[in-house]
């Protein structure tokens, strides 16, 4: 388990404690799917999603969305030219992402 696994951990067990976790919206339901969620463990998502609901995004999300409108973008194209030219721009994006993603991973590595 990594140290912000066991820092998420410590947290919820805390606010379960204190009944924190009691009486919250959508008590007793399924998580809603997100997407990314299936590409990082449990503690990184509970990371993200405290910066999103503070209005940070990490680079790599941001260009994943960014990537995705690409690919639909692309698949919109039907002429040639423009589909080389949409598909340089969503290798670039991949890239970038791919790096952002390596770059976390690193850090937190430590």
């Amino acid at each position: 388990m990594s140290w912000l696994n066991r820092i998420a951990e410590r947290m919820m067990l805390k606010a379960r404690a204190e009944g924190q976790l009691s009486g919250l919206k959508g008590e007793g339901h399924p998580l809603p799917e997100r997407p990314g969620d299936a590409f990082v463990s449990a503690g990184e998502a509970v990371g993200f999603r405290i910066m999103a609901e503070a209005g940070a995004l990490p680079e790599e999300i941001t260009l994943k969305k960014q990537v995705l409108a690409q690919q639909a973008h692309l698949a919109s194209l039907t002429d040639a030219d423009e589909r080389k030219a949409a598909m340089r721009v969503l290798a670039d994006l991949q890239m970038r992402q791919a790096m952002a993603e390596e770059a976390r991973r690193a850090f937190l590595k430590g």
